[in-house]
C-alpha cells in the first residue's frame, strides 16, 4: 500500500518538525520582545550538543549530564544576552544584528578550536534511542516522543506567559517596550528570562535532534537554526503557536520531499529516481520567499503599526 511508503516519512517529518519548533520558539520570543533576530540561536543549539558529547566522555552519568547540559546551555544564553546584546540596548538595530552574527561565528570558532574540526559522535540516550515499530514502520522512540514533548513544553510556556507575573511582564514588553519601562517593569530581567527560556528549549531540541542525527560539528546548528527561523517567519514571527505550526509544516514537507522519489516510484508514476531529495532544503527557503511575497507577517503574525 502507498500509505506504508508515505507513513515513515510523515512520522519522521512530525518528529523533525517538533525539534525545529523548540528552536523556533527562541527566535520568535526574542523577536517579540527586542525585534531582534538572534542569529546565534542555532549555534547555542549546536553548543548544547557538544556539551553533551564532552560531558558523557568525561564519565558523567546521563542522569547528571542531561540536566546539566540544559542548565549550562540556559546559562550560555543568559551570558550571550548580557555581554553581546545588553550593552547595545540603545544602539541602532543594525549594530545588534551585527553583534548577533559575531556571537554566532565566535561560538562556531570556539567549538572548531576545541574539537579540531572533527565530527563528534553524540552519545546514545537510553530509552529514546530504542527502536519501535508503529503501523509497520520501524523508527526510534525519540521520533514518537518528540511531538508530544514539544506540545507539553509549548503548553507549559503558554501557561507561563499567560498566568504568571513574569509572563505578564513579557507580554507588556512585547507590546510596548518604552511604556513598560516607564511603568517600572525590569526590562533587563525580562529579556534575560526570554533568552534563558529560548536557550533551554534549544537544548531540549538538541537532545532530541542529535539522537536521530548523531554527529555534531561546529556547523551542526546552522541548517536547523535557519530552518527554525523560516518556521518562525512562516508562522508569524512573534507568535509562539505560529512558530510551532510553521515548524511542523516545514518538517513534514521536508521529509515528504526527501522520500518523494520512493513514493512516486511505488505509486507507479516514475520509472527511475529523479533526485528530488536534493531539493528538500531548497523547498524550505523557497517557502520563505513565497510567504514573504504573499503574507509578509506570516500565518499568525500581527500587522505592525507605526507609533506617532
Amino acid at each position: 500500500m502507498l500509505w506504508n511508503t508515505v507513513f515513515p516519512y510523515l512520522l519522521s517529518g512530525v518528529s523533525v518538525g517538533g525539534q525545529y519548533a523548540l528552536i523556533a520558539i527562541g527566535y520568535t520570543m526574542v523577536y517579540g520582545i527586542l525585534r531582534l533576530i538572534n542569529f546565534a540561536h542555532g549555534d547555542v543549539f549546536m553548543v548544547a550538543g557538544i556539551l553533551m558529547v564532552y560531558a558523557v566522555a568525561s564519565g558523567l552519568s546521563l542522569w547528571i549530564t542531561v540536566p546539566m547540559v540544559l542548565i549550562v546551555t540556559s546559562l550560555i544564553g543568559f551570558l550571550i544576552e548580557r555581554t553581546a546584546y545588553k550593552p547595545l540596548r540603545s544602539a541602532p538595530r543594525m549594530s545588534v544584528m551585527i553583534s548577533a552574527i559575531g556571537v554566532s561565528y565566535t561560538l562556531q570558532n570556539l567549538v572548531l578550536y576545541i574539537t579540531g574540526g572533527l565530527n563528534k559522535t553524540y552519545p546514545t540516550i537510553p530509552w529514546i534511542s530504542d527502536t519501535v515499530e508503529i503501523l509497520g514502520a520501524k523508527t526510534k522512540l525519540v521520533t514518537v516522543v518528540t511531538p508530544f514533548l514539544t506540545i507539553i513544553l509549548v503548553v507549559l510556556l503558554v501557561l507561563l506567559i499567560n498566568r504568571t507575573k513574569v509572563g505578564m511582564a513579557m507580554r507588556a514588553v512585547s507590546k510596548d517596550f518604552e511604556t513598560s519601562q516607564l511603568m517600572g517593569i525590569r526590562i533587563n530581567s525580562v529579556i534575560s528570562v526570554t533568552f534563558v527560556i529560548g536557550s533551554f528549549l534549544a537544548a531540549v531540541g538538541s537532545v532530541l535532534y542529535f539522537t536521530n542525527y548523531p554527529t555534531v560539528i561546529q556547523t551542526s546548528g546552522a541548517m536547523p537554526g535557519l530552518k527554525a527561523f523560516v518556521a518562525a517567519v512562516f508562522g508569524g514571527i512573534g507568535s509562539i503557536p505560529g512558530a510551532v505550526i510553521g515548524a511542523f509544516i516545514i518538517g513534514i514537507m521536508e521529509n515528504i520531499i526527501k522520500g518523494l522519489d520512493v513514493i512516486l516510484f511505488k505509486a507507479g508514476l516514475i520509472s527511475k529516481p529523479l533526485g528530488l531529495a536534493t531539493f528538500s532544503d531548497a523547498f524550505t527557503f523557497a517557502l520563505l520567499i513565497i510567504i514573504l511575497l504573499v503574507k509578509p507577517t506570516g500565518l499568525f503574525g500581527e500587522k505592525a503599526t507605526d507609533k506617532v
